[in-house]
C-alpha cells in the first residue's frame, strides 16, 4: 500500500505538469547570473548584508548559479532603496516589545539579448526586544537583531522579484 501512495503521488505532480518557480525564472534569466549591488555610502554594510541576501537567493530560489559578468546570461542590479524600523508591539508599560523593518530595493536586469526590466520591492520582517523581569526593555536596537532583520527583510524584497520573475516566465509559455 505504501508503494501505491508514494507512485500515486509521483504520478499526480508529473501529470499535473507542475514545475517549480525556478523553470520559469529560468526561462527569463538563464542560468548563469552576475550580481551587482550597489554600495550606499552612509551604511555600506547593508549593502554588504543586501549583497549575501541576493547572492542567497539566486542559488535558492532561482535556481541559478553566480557568475563573472563575462559569462553571465543576465546582470542583476540591486540598490538599496530604504531601510526603517518601526516599533509594532508595546507590553502593558508601554515598552517597546517588536520592532518591523522594512527595506526597499530596486532591481534592474539585463540579459545577454537586451532585455531588461526594473522592478521596486519591499520586504518586512518582525522581531522581537527582550524583556526583563521588571517588565522595561532596551528599546534600541542590537546591531546583531538589526543585522538580521535586515537580511530577512531583504530576503523577503527578493521573494517578490522572484515571483514577479516566474510569473513573466509563465506568461512566456
Amino acid at each position: 500500500m505504501k508503494y501505491f501512495w508514494s507512485f500515486f503521488i509521483i504520478v499526480m505532480i508529473t501529470a499535473c505538469g507542475y514545475k517549480p518557480m525556478a523553470h520559469y525564472t529560468r526561462d527569463v534569466l538563464g542560468k548563469n547570473i552576475h550580481v551587482e549591488v550597489s554600495i550606499d555610502r552612509k551604511d555600506p554594510k547593508n549593502s554588504v548584508l543586501i549583497k549575501d541576501a541576493v547572492n542567497e537567493s539566486v542559488i535558492t530560489k532561482l535556481g541559478a548559479r553566480l557568475s563573472s559578468k563575462a559569462k553571465a546570461d543576465t546582470e542583476l542590479f540591486v540598490k538599496i532603496g530604504s531601510t526603517s524600523f518601526s516599533a509594532i508591539l508595546y507590553n502593558q508599560k508601554g515598552y517597546v516589545t517588536a520592532y518591523k523593518a522594512t527595506v526597499s530595493l530596486s532591481i534592474k536586469y539585463i540579459t545577454k539579448d537586451g532585455r531588461s526590466e526594473s522592478f521596486s520591492t519591499t520586504g518586512e520582517y518582525d522581531f522581537p526586544i527582550a524583556e526583563n523581569d521588571d517588565g522595561t526593555t532596551n528599546s534600541v536596537i542590537s546591531d546583531s537583531n538589526r543585522f538580521n532583520a535586515i537580511k530577512f527583510a531583504s530576503l523577503d524584497a527578493l521573494n517578490e522579484f522572484v515571483s514577479k520573475i516566474a510569473t513573466k516566465g509563465m506568461m512566456k509559455k
